[in-house]
């Protein structure tokens, strides 16, 4: 008797256990639909404020504005909460239950992504938790398929979820100028971030603003748009990557002016043409490197186009000047082969005084401006004399 009543039985087939288990199960129904009564009225709330906060901005008002601003934000903060609070009661316990849904499941997975965050990058805890919370909602206002409630929502939504994605990409444009604490690895973790973070925005926020928008804000981008929409459907190479990627940072100059600066935007242009000329190199295909060459061309020339051509300050005199002289004959160019030559030459001006390493790029640069009847081949030949180090002409 005594060595039955201390047997120890496993945990999850005891009687008590299976009546907890059973009743945690049946209570998740009615804790999540708890959860969705209280974000249904703090969401109702922040969109009310919202849109009284909107017809104040119309006001000349400062006082009125700033008072309605403050209700506004005060009543997203509680509505955030609701949210919070809804994915600790309610997709949690169905995830520990083994009852979540796959939405669900990849939901809490997401959730503890941004958590790990908070002790190492608090600034980017702070933005990327408001943008997985708003999304997360977003999700449910749609699934509601209430046509009036969606359109008002999405007002809101792409206003915060807009000012939320500047947060972020500021925050890695600081940390991409700041050189001192930064390593390589670091910067092509920015960089990867830095073009992951703008790849979600114009998949899953450009969109809305497009259908969105009555005054055709977005028309100037529409073609750039359509271009990057190819890049959505099926596997890509590494050129098809790195094309996909220039038509990112393409867009940034227009989407994101201020948050991803000047500056880190040339940081960036510079990555993706070590990246593309590193790629002429290694391919093995003339078919493949003509590919890469074709899209280093379109490169150069957004670059060009995009970025340094409203490039103001320069840390030397003498670069700014080689590029005045530069831009001024490329923006008269015409032809297609005109701005294929000015490009290799400025890519030999870039790649001048670099090591070894570039020397098949730039010998691959020169065979192009042989073939344009730009450049001379030189047929003579040399030999290096075993006995010194002097070289006499065959």
């Amino acid at each position: 008797m005594e060595e039955r009543s201390l047997k120890v039985l496993p945990a999850d087939t005891t009687f008590f256990n299976k009546i907890s288990s059973t009743l945690t199960k049946l209570l998740i129904p009615t804790k999540l639909s708890f959860n969705s009564v209280m974000i249904n009225i703090k969401r109702n709330g922040v969109l009310k404020n919202y849109s009284i906060y909107k017809e104040a901005e119309k006001s000349e008002n400062i006082d009125k504005k700033d008072q309605y601003f403050k209700r506004y934000e005060e009543s997203y903060a509680l509505y955030l909460e609701s949210i919070d609070k809804f994915v600790m009661d309610s997709i949690y316990k169905k995830v520990k239950n083994g009852v979540a849904t796959q939405f669900e499941m990849n939901a809490m997975s997401n959730y503890y992504t941004v958590v790990r965050l908070k002790d190492t990058e608090y600034l980017e805890y702070k933005y990327r938790k408001q943008k997985f919370l708003l999304e997360l909602d977003y999700e449910s206002v749609l699934a509601s398929n209430k046509e009036k409630i969606i359109e008002k929502y999405q007002a809101m939504y792409v206003e915060k979820i807009d000012s939320l994605f500047k947060g972020i990409l500021k925050n890695y444009s600081v940390k991409l100028a700041d050189g001192r604490k930064s390593g390589a690895s670091e910067k092509i973790e920015i960089y990867k971030n830095i073009f992951w973070t703008l790849e979600e925005y114009i998949r899953n926020v450009l969109p809305i603003k497009i259908k969105i928008d009555k005054n055709n804000t977005y028309k100037k981008i529409i073609t750039e748009y359509e271009e990057f929409d190819k890049f959505t459907i099926g596997k890509l190479d590494e050129k098809d990557f790195l094309e996909k990627n220039m038509i990112l940072l393409g867009l940034s100059r227009s989407l994101f002016t201020y948050s991803l600066p000047l500056v880190a935007a040339e940081q960036c242009y510079q990555k993706l043409l070590k990246d593309t000329r590193n790629l002429i190199m290694k391919v093995k295909t003339e078919r493949k490197r003509e590919e890469a060459y074709q899209m280093l061309l379109k490169l150069v020339e957004d670059y060009n186009v995009k970025l340094l051509s409203t490039k103001v300050y320069w840390d030397k005199l003498e670069e700014r000047e080689a590029y005045k002289k530069f831009w001024n004959v490329y923006s008269k160019s015409k032809s297609s082969e005109e701005k294929e030559i000015l490009s290799l030459r400025r890519e030999l001006y870039e790649l001048n005084n670099l090591g070894e390493k570039w020397e098949p790029i730039r010998k691959f640069y020169r065979s192009k401006l042989v073939g344009l009847g730009k450049m001379r081949e030189l047929k003579n030949n040399y030999k290096k004399l075993e006995s010194n180090t002097r070289y006499i002409k065959k």
